[in-house]
């Protein structure tokens, strides 16, 4: 039975057509987590524009398309009408095309790149299909697949090292998406499974103020809007003090 609510405040409205399409590749959050990996490869002491801009590309494809047409596939979340051989073929391919990517770039640069390949390409399948009764489909994978992961994996790709600076973004990347997950599980339970919310709130003025969907879920979509603009602007001005300002 549906909610009668759009799954996400992003999502375009009733599924079908190109709007699925849009839809499945979540975009504030998809920009938001590529954004990790601009931090990464920003701290590094000499940025690669050319390894960057390949890196990007390679967890787009595994990420934004891959990991969440694999999400769509387990229980359809977004509600959408894309064929299941549809969903199986993007995953595949996208997939295919980073871990292809992630050769070309370890055969060039170093051979310790097919270890973060080996993992990325687990977890993107393990945490969207639930695998293992969802022993890794929880809020601290979430946080460490989909934020330390991508600084690190950035940062190893420009420096082939990790140190202590990078460790403490990949920690403030984790806390971030914790937050994120936080702050969206309340979100998507009301706009995804339920059917009716009622009640009222008692001030100390007397007032009484009536709760419903809407209400319950302003404040935290608002802050994840604000989060997700946030990370990306603050990746964009990093990265331009990095190539312009120095």
């Amino acid at each position: 039975m549906s909610t009668g609510k759009t799954p996400a405040f992003y999502a375009l409205g009733a599924s079908g057509a190109w709007k699925d399409y849009v839809n499945l590749l979540h975009i504030p959050y998809t920009l938001w987590h590529l954004s990790y990996v601009v931090l990464g490869a920003a701290l590094a002491s000499t940025v690669h524009v050319d390894r960057l801009i390949g890196t990007v590309v390679a967890f787009f494809l595994a990420m934004g398309i891959g990991a969440h047409a694999l999400d769509e596939l387990n229980g359809r979340p977004l509600g959408t009408r894309i064929p299941k051989a549809v969903l199986i073929a993007m995953a595949v391919v996208s997939l295919t095309g980073a871990l292809v990517m992630g050769t070309v770039a370890g055969l060039i640069a170093t051979l310790w790149l097919f270890p973060f390949m080996a993992f990325g390409a687990f977890i993107a399948v393990a945490y969207n299909l639930g695998l293992w009764h969802d022993r890794f489909h929880s809020d601290y994978w979430f946080a460490f697949a989909w934020g330390a992961f991508p600084a690190l994996t950035s940062y190893w790709i420009q420096s082939v090292n990790l140190t202590a600076t990078v460790i403490l973004l990949a920690l403030a990347c984790f806390t971030l998406s914790l937050a994120q997950r936080t702050l969206s599980t309340q979100v998507r339970t009301i706009r995804r499974r339920t059917l009716n919310v009622a009640g009222t709130m008692e001030m100390t003025d007397g007032s009484i103020v009536t709760l419903d969907s809407s209400s319950m879920i302003l404040a935290a979509e608002r802050a994840l809007v604000l989060l997700s603009v946030t990370v990306v602007v603050l990746a964009a001005s990093l990265l331009a003090y990095r190539l312009i300002d120095t």
